[in-house]
């Protein structure tokens, strides 16, 4: 998370040094915002998959609660918020909500069911660290691929713009 903190305080800097280019350097951070958050979105519920399959109170177990309570807080849900700051701030400045642009809506419903399974892989988080989770790795594995999806069909509708 350093380094979006780091990517952070360049494109601040750059809004002082160069403010005409701000724009380039918000979209910047946005994408690689996008990418942690992404990254993190598709490694969180796999680890779910293998802690779902691990005994309650073993070793392996607590290596897992680690693992997916130091990935939501240093790099899910830092990342989630850099990508919705980001992405506002290029909306608004870039005069995409009123452009009419159909793409731009869609992408923003897709991006609030993102935000909602993050929600989701959250409460998972906390009740595996609770040893209260009820799903079976079966399930992780299913709700692994909708981040995936999600994120084909926001990148389509980014590059392409069909409508």
């Amino acid at each position: 998370m350093i380094a979006l903190a780091v990517t952070c305080l360049i494109a601040a800097l750059m809004f002082l040094v160069l403010p005409d280019s701000a724009y380039l350097w918000v979209k910047s951070v946005h994408v690689f915002a996008v990418i942690a958050w992404m990254a993190g979105m598709l490694y969180l519920p796999r680890l779910f998959v293998y802690h779902a399959g691990a005994e309650v109170g073993s070793v392996q177990s607590e290596t897992f609660k680690v693992m997916e309570r130091r990935l939501l807080k240093g790099i899910i849900n830092p990342s989630m918020i850099g990508t919705w700051v980001a992405g506002v701030w290029l909306a608004v400045s870039g005069g995409w909500l009123t452009s009419g642009d159909v793409w731009l809506h869609v992408k923003i419903l897709l991006v609030l069911i993102m935000s909602g399974i993050h929600g989701t892989l959250t409460g998972a988080t906390r009740r595996f660290a609770e040893d209260r989770n009820e799903k079976s790795a079966r399930y992780w594995r299913v709700l692994n691929e909708v981040p995936a999806v999600l994120l084909v069909g926001i990148i389509i509708l980014v590059v392409v713009k069909p409508f």
